[in-house]
């Protein structure tokens, strides 16, 4: 049994990771920001309420050693260049780099007393590709892929770090994009693969770059796209 750290693990990707480790029959801590803590029940999962966009936030419930470390609140904030807002973009970076610079710092500490720690983000493959109106999602993860290469490079060989960059995937954040047939259909054909992501597809990739199948992978950004950023068919 392994200790992992899920932050943003009650809903879409996080909570589908938090599941796969739990079933795995490894000890989670998740955090949920919206949900009410009596809807979260996981066997091997202990919930802890975290707003990180709030300036101070206590992680004093981290367990001692931490094997792996998972960062998963995003946004999905769409909108043509001139109508960006500066309080919008600064409050999009909080949330996704900033949270995650912060609980990262925090949990650091613990990842240094594991064996052959990691630590996974998300990007996303609009910062590869370049998407209209796409600005706001990839100023914050274009951040998140310079922050993934730098702290490689720094914690290595101690501590790996990778971030995986989906395409859109059917959860409650996308939900918007993908809520009718004809929405869903039209995504899924710009896809190689003829469909949009599911969250367990994410999920798996994670837990692949958690444990020690991937010990010799640090830095890299990972698609996990249905070939939409490789292939034209």
């Amino acid at each position: 049994m392994k200790n992992y750290v899920v932050i943003g693990g009650s809903s879409g990707i996080g909570e589908a990771v938090v599941t796969q480790l739990a079933n795995e029959g490894n000890k989670v801590w998740a955090t949920f920001c919206a949900k009410n803590i009596s809807t979260l029940s996981t066997p091997n999962v202990s919930y802890h309420h975290l707003n990180v966009m709030e300036e101070d936030f206590d992680l004093s419930w981290l367990p001692d050693v931490v094997d792996g470390f998972v960062y998963a609140p995003g946004a999905i904030n769409l909108l043509p260049f001139g109508r960006l807002k500066v309080e919008k973009v600064n409050a999009d970076f909080h949330l996704q780099v900033l949270g995650a610079v912060q609980t990262l710092q925090l949990a650091i500490p613990h990842l240094k007393r594991a064996e052959q720690p990691s630590v996974v983000l998300y990007s996303t493959v609009a910062v590869q590709m370049g998407f209209n109106f796409h600005s706001q999602v990839a100023i914050a993860k274009g951040a998140i892929e310079g922050l993934t290469r730098s702290l490689a490079a720094e914690f290595a060989p101690k501590i790996r770090v990778n971030a995986i960059a989906p395409s859109i995937t059917n959860t409650p954040l996308a939900n918007k994009f993908l809520s009718s047939p004809e929405k869903m259909e039209a995504n899924a054909k710009r896809h190689p693969m003829q469909r949009v992501g599911e969250a367990k597809d994410i999920a798996e990739m994670t837990v692949f770059l958690l444990n020690s199948t991937s010990k010799w992978m640090t830095g890299q950004i990972i698609n996990v796209d249905g070939g939409i950023t490789q292939i034209k068919t």
